[in-house]
């Protein structure tokens, strides 16, 4: 489940705002990448709530990033497009979503883990800069 559409039109959204010198609004960002603006607004609203972007109202307004983007990591992405954690397996140490509620009990559950951890650290570790800039 890691990373869905969600993510994917996360990140080419902060690609456009990153790169605008004044606020962009859904509509437009919605036009420029042929997605859907009810879909797109949730999204960017989950990223501003999260405080990945600001939304700014009115005639001019739109969203604007809310820091630099080498401050902006994979990991608060994922977790603001998602609305939840980042998980590799459906089956996850995560007792919210483990679907038999054995969490610990379970005989993958350590490697699940593991393997978990290793991901959010490269998650927390990658930012829009590591992504855009290079």
């Amino acid at each position: 489940m890691l990373l869905t559409r969600a993510t994917e039109y996360a990140l080419l959204s902060l690609e456009i705002i990153k790169n605008a010198k004044h606020p962009i609004g859904v509509e437009f960002i919605a036009n420029e990448l042929n997605i859907p603006k009810s879909f797109l607004a949730k999204i960017l609203q989950n990223l501003a709530k999260n405080e990945i972007l600001i939304s700014r109202k009115g005639a001019k307004g739109g969203f604007v990033l809310a820091r630099p983007i080498d401050e902006i990591t994979l990991f608060s992405i994922v977790v603001a497009a998602e609305n939840k954690y980042p998980a590799v397996f459906d089956c996850t140490q995560y007792k919210e979503s483990c679907p038999n509620g054995a969490v610990g009990m379970c005989a993958i559950s350590p490697f699940l883990a593991k393997f978990q951890t290793k991901v959010n650290s490269f998650l927390t570790e990658m930012t829009l800069g590591d992504i855009f800039e290079k």
